[in-house]
C-alpha cells in the first residue's frame, strides 16, 4: 500500500507560480497575432450591435510615456469588455503627424539644412521621420497588450486622410463658415506662427507692472485737468494704444493725490492707495458710461485716444480702466470693431517692433517695454513701476512667452455653430459629469477658430488667389484639390504651379490673364485631428457618431473641441455620444514628472521589468478620472496584489486537476455553503458588469479582489481542502465542490481578461475541458443563481461567528494551547437565534476547520478553544476519539475503496 501522503488528492497543475511576465508576455503576443485573435473576436460578434470607440491620435514623436500607456490601456480595456459583452467593437488606432514638433525634431538632429532644402523636400523628410516614429510607437503600444487594426491605422499624413480633411473643409466653406480676417491671435515669436488655444500652456512669468496717467483733453467735464489712470503688464503694447475702456455700470471716482487728479474705479481706490503709496482724496463720483468718448492725449505719440465702454473690465486688479490696443487682444479687438478703431499692430512675427512704432522700431518686445517705461518716467506719466510674478501664456513646444498679435489669418466661425454646439453638449454623456460645464465654458465664449498656421509641415489650405487679390473659396474647387491630394499627396501643392492644380479651363473674373497664386499657410493641426471622425472613422466603415471618445482632460480645449466644431459643421450632430476623460499621471508625491527631477516612470522599463499586466493592473486600480500617482513603491504594491490573485487561481486550477467539466459537472447547490459561494459569485459578476458599463474599472478590481481573497481564498478554498484532499476522487461532495471552483474560474477569468489579458489567457490555457483559442474569445457569463436574502443573512451571521472563532484559535495558538487548528476542540456559546443558524450546517467543525465543535446556548456569544483530547488521524490530521492503524473511520473507508481492504 502507498504511503498515506500519496493517497491524498493534492492539487495538480502545470500553471507556474511565478508569472515571469516580462519574459512570457511577448510570446503570448505572438500567439495572439498568429491565431489572429483580434479578427476571430470580431467574427464571433459579426452581425451583433456595433460599438464605436474612436481613438484620439497620439503625436508621432518619441517613445511613449506613462500618459500614453494609461490612455491606450483604458481604451483596450473598453474594447475588450464591449466585445466580450457581445458587441461588435473594432479598434482603429490613429496618429497625429503634422506640426511644429516634427519640424523642430528634424532640425535638432542637425543632419539637414532647412535653408538649402525646398519646402517639398523638407516635407518629405518630415514624413519619413513621422513614419519612423509611428513604427516605433506601434510596437510599444502593442507590447501593452492592445489589440487592434495595427496594420491599417489612420494617419493624418496619409493621402486619403488629407483628402478627407479637405472635404470637411469644403463643407464648411459651402456653409459660409470659413473667412479670412485681420484679428489678434496667440502668436509665438519663438515659433513664428499663430497658435491655437490648445497649444498654450501657462507658466509663471516676471513682468513689469506699470501704472500710467493718460491726460484728458476735456478740461470742462471736471473743471480742470485730470488723467485716466491705466495699468498694464505689457508696456510694449502701449505704442498700439488707441482707447481706454471702462465698465458702464461701475462707479468711478475723481481723486486728488495732492499733485494731480486721476480717474480710477471706486472699488479699487483703497488698493491703489497701498500700491501707489499715496493718499487719494475723492472729489467726485460718476458712472462709467458718463466717461464714454472723452478724448485723451497718447503719452508719447502725437495722437489722441478716447474712452470706450467694455464689459470685460473687472475690479480684480489694476485701476478699473483698461488700456485698449485692438491689434493685441481679443477683447480689445471686439471693442475696437464696435467703435471703428484701427487694428493697429506695430510688431512683426519675430516679436520685434516695426517702423510703425516709430522710436521703438527694431526693439524686441521686452526691450521695448523697458524703453517705454523709461520714457514714461521721464515725461512724468509713470505713477508706479513694480514687478510681479503671474501665470502667462507660453508656447507649449518652445516654452517661450507668446503674444497677442493681429495678423491676416483664416478662421472658422464658431459663432455660427455655437447654438448647435451647446445643444449637442447637453445631449452628450460626460464622464465625469463636470465635463459638460467645462465644455460649455470652452465653447460659449469663442467667436472664431484661427485655423491657419505659418509653417511647412501640414495640410495646405486649398485657397487660390485671383490677380485682383480675391481669395477664391469654392467647394467644387476644394473637392478637385482633394481628389489630386488623394492620388498624388499634398506635396503637389508646393511642387506644382497653381494652374496645374486648378481644373482644366478654370477661369475667374478677377484673373483676366488667367494667373492665379496659392495660399502658403497650412491648416492648424487641430483641424487635422479634429476631422478624424471622417478620415479615421467614417472612411474606415465606423458609424457616426462614435459611442465613445476617451482622452485626457486637456482635450476639452483640444481634440474634443475641434472634433465637435468640425463634426457639427459637417454632420450637424456631435461626433461622440459619450466622452470619458482621464487625469494626468504624477509621481508618488503628486509632482509633474520631469527628467530634471529624476521622477519619470518609463512604461517601457516597467514592462521589461515587471510586465505589461502589472502596468494594466495599476491603470485599472486607480481613480483615473482624476490626476493619478505612480511610483516604484506603488507598482510593488500592485505586484503583490497580482501575486495573490495569481496564486489563488493557481490553487483553483490545481483543484481541478482531475476534473472534466463534460462529465464531472454536478449539482451547483449540493449544500448551503456551495449555494452561498455561487450566489456571491453571481453578485460579484453582476456588479463587475455594471461597473464596466459605468467605466468604473477600479470598482471591478476591488470587488473581484475582495471576493477572491475573502470569500474564496480565506474561506471557501481553505475549507474545501479537507474535501479536495481527503474524500474519494469521485465523491459527490468533491465533484460538487470542484463544480463551484470551475464556475468561479469560468466567471472570473473572462471578467478579468479586459484588465489582465496576458495572465487570464495563461490561466485559461490550463482550463479543463474544451475551450476557445483564447480567453478573449469567451463571453462574459450571465449570472444564473438568483439572490436568496435568507441564505445571505444566514451566512453573514455564520461568517461573523467564524471570524470570532478564527480570532480565538489564533490567540490559543499564540498561547501554545494548540498548534494547527485541527488540534482544537471549540466550544461555542451562542444566543438561540445564532445557535439555530449554526445548526443549519451539517458539519460545523469543517466550517471552522477544527476537529470538533460543541454548541451551547447562552445569552451572548463566547468562544473557548481547547486541545482536542482524541487521537490524530495520520492521513487527514483530524483529531477523533479513536483511530485504527493510524487513520480515522472516514479515511479508512476511502482507503478501503482504493485497495479493497
Amino acid at each position: 500500500m502507498k504511503p498515506l501522503k500519496e493517497t491524498l488528492h493534492m492539487p495538480a497543475t502545470e500553471f507556474p507560480m511565478r508569472g515571469n511576465l516580462a519574459e512570457n508576455e511577448p510570446s503570448r503576443l505572438t500567439q495572439w497575432q498568429e491565431k489572429d485573435i483580434y479578427q476571430k473576436r470580431l467574427e464571433k460578434n459579426q452581425g451583433q450591435t456595433p460599438y464605436v470607440i474612436h481613438d484620439g491620435p497620439p503625436y508621432a514623436n518619441g517613445d511613449i510615456h506613462i500618459g500614453h500607456a494609461m490612455n491606450k490601456i483604458l481604451k483596450d480595456i473598453i474594447v475588450r469588455e464591449k466585445n466580450m459583452r457581445g458587441l461588435y467593437t473594432r479598434y482603429v488606432p490613429g496618429w497625429d503627424t503634422h506640426g511644429l514638433p516634427i519640424e523642430s525634431a528634424l532640425l535638432k538632429k542637425g543632419d539637414i539644412d532647412r535653408k538649402k532644402m525646398s519646402t517639398s523636400d523638407f516635407r518629405k523628410a518630415c514624413e519619413v521621420y513621422a513614419l519612423e516614429q509611428i513604427k516605433n510607437q506601434k510596437e510599444q503600444f502593442k507590447r501593452l497588450g492592445v489589440l487592434g487594426e495595427w496594420d491599417h491605422p489612420y494617419i493624418t499624413l496619409d493621402k486619403a486622410y488629407e483628402a478627407s480633411q479637405l472635404e470637411v473643409f469644403a463643407a464648411m466653406v459651402e456653409k459660409g463658415l470659413i473667412f479670412k480676417g485681420l484679428k489678434p491671435v496667440f502668436w509665438s515669436p519663438s515659433s513664428e506662427t499663430a497658435l491655437a488655444e490648445a497649444e498654450i500652456e501657462y507658466q509663471e512669468k516676471r513682468s513689469p507692472s506699470v501704472y500710467v496717467g493718460f491726460e484728458s483733453l476735456d478740461l470742462n467735464i471736471f473743471e480742470g485737468p485730470f488723467k485716466f489712470m491705466i495699468w498694464t503688464t505689457t508696456p510694449w503694447t502701449l505704442p498700439a494704444n488707441l482707447a481706454v475702456a471702462v465698465d458702464p455700470d461701475f462707479n468711478y471716482v475723481l481723486v486728488d493725490d495732492g499733485k494731480e487728479r486721476y480717474i480710477v474705479a471706486e472699488g479699487l481706490k483703497e488698493t491703489l492707495e497701498k500700491t501707489l503709496e499715496r493718499s487719494l482724496k475723492v472729489i467726485r463720483t460718476v458712472k462709467g458710461k458718463a466717461l464714454e468718448n472723452i478724448p485723451y492725449q497718447h503719452p508719447f505719440y502725437e495722437r489722441q485716444g478716447k474712452v470706450v465702454l467694455g464689459h470685460h473690465v473687472t475690479l480684480e486688479s489694476g485701476t478699473g480702466l483698461v488700456h485698449i490696443a485692438p491689434g493685441h487682444g481679443e477683447d480689445d479687438f471686439i471693442i475696437g470693431q464696435q467703435y471703428g478703431l484701427e487694428v493697429f499692430c506695430p510688431v512683426d512675427g519675430r516679436g520685434v517692433m516695426t517702423e510703425e512704432a516709430l522710436q521703438y522700431a527694431g526693439l524686441f518686445i521686452d526691450d521695448c517695454s523697458k524703453a517705454v517705461t523709461q520714457d514714461l518716467e521721464a515725461s512724468g506719466h509713470l505713477l508706479k513701476l513694480v514687478f510681479i510674478h503671474h501665470p502667462y501664456p507660453h508656447d507649449w513646444r518652445t516654452h517661450q512667452p507668446v503674444i497677442f498679435r493681429a495678423t491676416a489669418q483664416w478662421f472658422a466661425s464658431i459663432e455660427s455653430l455655437k447654438d448647435d454646439m451647446l445643444q449637442a453638449i447637453q445631449e452628450v454623456n460626460w464622464v465625469p459629469s463636470w465635463g459638460q460645464v467645462r465644455m460649455e465654458n470652452m465653447v460659449k465664449d469663442r467667436a472664431s477658430w484661427c485655423i491657419s498656421r505659418q509653417r511647412s509641415w501640414g495640410v495646405p489650405i486649398p485657397v487660390f488667389y485671383a490677380e485682383d487679390g480675391e481669395a477664391i473659396l469654392s467647394k467644387d474647387l476644394i473637392y478637385h484639390v482633394a481628389s489630386l491630394f488623394k492620388t498624388h499627396g499634398s506635396n503637389i501643392w508646393f511642387e506644382w504651379e497653381a494652374k496645374a492644380l486648378l481644373p482644366e479651363g478654370f477661369t475667374h473674373p478677377g484673373s483676366p490673364n488667367g494667373v492665379f497664386t496659392k495660399e502658403t499657410d497650412i491648416l492648424d493641426v487641430w483641424f487635422d485631428s479634429g476631422t478624424s471622425h471622417k478620415g479615421g472613422m467614417r472612411d474606415f466603415g465606423l458609424a457616426y457618431p462614435a459611442d465613445l471618445y476617451i482622452e485626457g482632460s486637456d482635450q476639452y480645449r483640444g481634440w474634443f473641441n475641434s472634433s465637435l466644431s468640425t463634426g457639427i459643421a459637417d454632420q450637424g450632430i456631435s461626433p461622440y455620444k459619450t466622452v470619458v476623460t482621464h487625469g494626468f499621471v504624477l509621481d508618488g508625491e503628486g509632482r509633474k514628472m520631469s527628467k530634471s527631477l529624476g521622477n519619470v516612470i518609463d512604461p517601457l522599463k516597467v514592462m521589461n521589468q515587471r510586465g505589461a499586466d502589472i502596468l494594466r493592473l495599476w491603470v485599472a486600480s486607480v481613480d483615473y478620472q482624476a490626476d493619478v500617482r505612480i511610483s516604484d513603491e506603488m507598482l510593488q504594491q500592485v505586484t503583490e496584489t497580482y501575486r495573490k490573485v495569481r496564486n489563488t487561481f493557481r490553487f483553483m486550477l490545481g483543484a481541478l486537476g482531475d476534473f472534466d467539466p463534460e462529465k464531472d459537472l454536478t449539482d451547483d447547490a449540493h449544500d448551503s455553503v456551495n449555494q452561498y459561494v455561487l450566489m456571491r459569485l453571481n453578485e460579484v459578476s453582476q456588479a463587475a458588469l455594471d461597473h464596466y458599463q459605468a467605466f468604473e474599472f477600479a470598482s471591478v478590481i476591488r470587488d473581484i479582489n475582495q471576493f477572491v481573497n475573502r470569500d474564496l481564498s480565506a474561506f471557501y478554498l481553505d475549507m474545501a481542502k479537507d474535501v479536495l484532499y481527503i474524500e474519494r476522487l469521485n465523491s459527490p461532495k468533491r465533484r460538487s465542490l470542484q463544480t463551484v471552483i470551475y464556475h468561479a474560474l469560468s466567471h472570473l477569468v473572462p471578467l478579468l481578461t479586459p484588465l489582465l489579458p496576458f495572465t487570464m489567457d495563461e490561466v485559461y490555457s490550463y482550463f479543463p475541458g474544451p475551450k476557445e483559442a483564447s480567453a478573449y474569445l469567451e463571453n462574459f457569463k450571465t449570472p444564473h443563481i438568483t439572490s436568496d436574502p435568507a441564505l445571505k443573512n444566514t451566512f453573514e451571521t455564520l461568517l461573523e461567528i467564524r471570524d470570532d472563532v478564527l480570532k480565538a484559535l489564533e490567540e490559543a495558538r499564540n498561547q501554545k494551547v494548540i498548534g494547527k487548528s485541527l488540534e482544537a476542540r471549540v466550544t461555542l456559546e451562542l444566543p438561540s437565534n445564532e445557535l439555530n443558524t449554526l445548526k443549519t450546517l451539517s458539519h460545523p467543525e469543517k466550517f471552522f476547520i477544527v476537529s470538533e465543535v460543541i454548541l451551547k446556548e447562552a445569552t451572548s456569544r463566547n468562544v473557548e478553544v481547547a486541545l482536542h483530547p482524541g487521537e490524530k488521524c495520520e492521513r487527514c490530521w483530524h483529531h477523533v476519539a479513536h483511530v485504527t492503524d493510524g487513520v480515522c473511520e472516514r479515511c479508512a473507508n476511502v482507503l478501503e475503496d482504493l485497495y479493497g481492504h
